[in-house]
């Protein structure tokens, strides 16, 4: 059974032109590039994405006797695409928004989508994916259409991309290599572009291809005798040990950021500063979120993936609580595995995070099949034991039945919208009573000297009440052990 969807209408995007290839020689360049500008300070004010790619035209610099008003640009040619899914398990719908999502992941990529596919068989064909005679009638598609590259909606081994290449006769690429692109295109941070390298070369290793004299072997060993003694590497061997070693090198340096990032984690810890991890699918508005309630200015756009890098802000609740929020990293169905371990020092803010914001987008056609994803990756890191608020955003554009259903069927969740404020006052407050909070409660007049424990009383414990008297400032705060501690010798003898 083969059903085709709607060619896309999305013409006048503009968008990055889809690479070529991953090529080895590219994987193993010597270190992942970094600039001061552009990763130095990441805080503060962001354009949309659109808007730091557009042109900007200056006014008064055209030599004609009349200035020009109008610009016109270039369109760029975009990769055309068809693509093509295997359903084995589920409904015809479940394969079709699978097929969707996967069109939305071309089209953030910078292909156009041509066509769609979908094969009805009980597992993938172990040659070519959708079987040969499929294949055939992929291979009449791809010429009438003229695409440029066929997309898989799943993980294609080795042999599977090279027989169906060799059938169609046109680029093959999977859902893994298309989420690395993607990736690779949105990572900005020193620490996001190792990992995105790291995982885009994990991916490539059992996928590299010698042709004709790259599969020569150089001259072996024996201390250049006459005929040389062993066969030595080929070409392919080669890349593959250099991009082994490229790997190891990459490993470690992820291992030093990792360490910096859990140095901030215990200066919190130390402070006792509770922290909240952002947590949810891809364009679920994670970001949106975060900027509602810290004003933070990340990216903000429509468009999957739009930011990788982890953002930690400081908020107050409404009692006035400190606590950290962190915006994460999105997550999709069938998040390659390759990212979960190069973006695990990253994911570890959820896992290490007092209370997880679970936010789903709630105009999704199926939210519930959001939840379970992204539930599925947060298992992985050994995130399950800390407590979760469902967010259901977007509520303003979400269907009223789908919010009643997501509200009864989730027993901690909220409605909100991050475009309106709409549930944000409510949701600050639910924060504010599902954090820990400090254990021991006291009273204790602070000498007006002693300043500092004042400060601290309010920055890492939650101040009942507080009195200036003549002899100090009388305190009833509820406090963690070592501050309780601390402020013990200041204790009322009445009190104690």
């Amino acid at each position: 059974m083969t059903s085709s969807s709607s060619p896309s209408q999305d013409t006048k995007r503009l968008a990055h032109a889809y690479p070529e290839g991953l090529r080895a020689d590219a994987l193993m360049e010597e270190d992942v590039a970094w600039s001061y500008e552009i990763d130095g300070d990441r805080d503060g004010d962001q354009f949309d994405r659109s808007e730091r790619a557009a042109l900007r035209r200056v006014v008064g610099l055209s030599t004609e006797l009349e200035d020009v008003t109008e610009v016109e640009y270039r369109q760029l040619r975009l990769e055309r695409v068809v693509l093509v899914g295997v359903w084995t398990t589920g409904t015809a719908q479940d394969a079709d928004n699978s097929l969707a999502e996967l069109a939305a992941l071309a089209e953030t990529a910078g292909a156009l989508v041509l066509d769609g596919v979908i094969q009805r068989r009980d597992k993938p064909d172990a040659a070519t994916y959708i079987g040969s005679g499929k294949a055939a009638e992929l291979r009449d598609i791809v010429i009438e259409t003229g695409v440029d590259t066929v997309i898989c909606d799943g993980e294609l081994s080795p042999g599977q991309l090279i027989q169906l290449e060799d059938v169609v006769k046109v680029k093959v690429i999977d859902r893994t290599a298309l989420i690395l692109d993607i990736f690779a295109q949105h990572a900005k941070s020193r620490e996001g572009k190792a990992q995105v390298a790291l995982a885009q070369m994990q991916y490539m290793l059992p996928r590299l291809r010698g042709w004709g004299q790259s599969l020569s072997r150089q001259m072996g060993g024996g201390r250049g005798g006459l005929a040389t003694r062993g066969p030595g590497e080929t070409k392919i061997e080669t890349d593959r040990r250099r991009i082994r070693e490229k790997m190891a090198k990459m490993r470690r340096e992820i291992a030093e950021m990792k360490t910096g990032r859990e140095i901030k984690r215990q200066e919190r810890r130390r402070n006792k500063v509770p922290s909240v991890a952002i947590a949810g699918y891809t364009n679920a508005g994670k970001s949106s979120l975060l900027n509602r309630l810290t004003g933070a200015g990340v990216l903000v756009e429509n468009a999957l993936f739009a930011t990788l890098d982890p953002t930690v802000r400081r908020a107050e609740t409404p009692s006035g609580r400190l606590y950290t929020l962190a915006d994460t990293v999105g997550f999709v169905r069938h998040l390659p595995h390759h990212l979960v371990e190069a973006f695990r020092s990253t994911m570890e803010e959820v896992g290490d995070s007092d209370l997880i914001l679970h936010v789903v987008d709630g105009s999704h056609p199926n939210p519930e099949e959001q939840l379970a994803a992204v539930r599925e990756v947060i298992r992985d890191v050994g995130a399950t034991d800390v407590p979760e608020i469902v967010v259901v955003n977007k509520a303003d554009a979400a269907d009223p039945l789908v919010l009643q259903r997501l509200l009864r069927v989730e027993k901690r969740s909220i409605a909100v919208s991050a475009r309106t404020g709409q549930g944000i006052e409510e949701l600050l407050g639910l924060i504010d009573n599902e954090l820990p909070r400090p254990s021991v409660e006291i009273e204790a007049l602070v000498p007006y000297t002693h300043g500092k424990l004042v400060a601290r009383a309010h920055t890492e414990g939650e101040v009942i009440s507080e009195e200036h008297t003549a002899e100090g400032t009388l305190l009833k705060v509820r406090v963690h052990e070592e501050l309780a501690a601390d402020l013990a010798p200041y204790v009322p003898v009445s009190a104690g």
